[in-house]
């Protein structure tokens, strides 16, 4: 399926163009913010470019391409993948609402803006490992079904450290722990992004042979 492919591609692509806006986002703030005691929303609302809002917004689109490949390949009857389909959904919806609606500025008051920037936030962070230990129990993402679920325990345990620091822990090392969960995260797309590739240009090849 060449657009299965394609679609692929376009997320593999989007990720990475979000993964290096985010990188210069980091590049252009104020050199007195600490990236291991700040989270990227905290950097994202010192961006005047908005650099760290227009990669959110990438990583939504590539994730939107991403469901689309999941869509076409996935079979016609109820399986584990379609309630995946609608939690990467809430992902696509709590990044884009994350980055439209800023957090407060680092040592200020929380407004309402920031709590809603927050549960946003919360509901994406929880919604895709859901989705990616759902989509490891598809039969065309079999090959990568175990790194799926290392990614997913591994982000479930990130996630959980980080509440801890946002709570009890006084926020030490939030900064940190958040982009290790994103990361792994984003590794979890990136994963499902690269199994579909593959196996639609297998597909494609065993096609040919049993056409020839």
């Amino acid at each position: 399926m060449p657009g299965t492919r394609n679609t692929g591609l376009v997320a593999l692509g989007g990720i990475a163009l979000a993964a290096l806006l985010t990188v210069i986002g980091h590049l252009e703030v104020n050199d007195d913010l600490n990236p291991w005691a700040l989270t990227i929303s905290d950097f994202a609302v010192s961006d005047r470019g908005g650099v760290i809002d227009i990669a959110m917004v990438v990583l939504a689109l590539a994730t939107v391409a991403l469901l689309y490949g999941l869509r076409r390949t996935g079979p016609p009857q109820p399986t584990p993948g379609r309630p995946a389909e609608l939690l990467l959904g809430a992902w696509v919806a709590g990044l884009l609402l994350a980055a439209v609606v800023p957090t407060n500025e680092p040592g200020t008051a929380m407004t309402t803006a920031a709590y809603l920037h927050r549960y946003a936030s919360v509901v994406a962070f929880l919604a895709l490992p859901v989705a990616g230990w759902l989509l490891a129990r598809r039969p065309d993402l079999a090959p990568a079904a175990r790194m799926l679920r290392t990614l997913v325990l591994l982000s479930l345990a990130l996630a959980a450290a980080m509440i801890w620091s946002a709570y009890p822990g006084d926020r030490v090392l939030i900064g940190l722990v958040e982009r290790l969960l994103i990361l792994t995260e984003v590794a979890v797309l990136g994963t499902v992004a690269v199994t579909l590739t593959r196996t639609s240009v297998a597909r494609r090849h065993s096609n040919s042979w049993s056409m020839s």
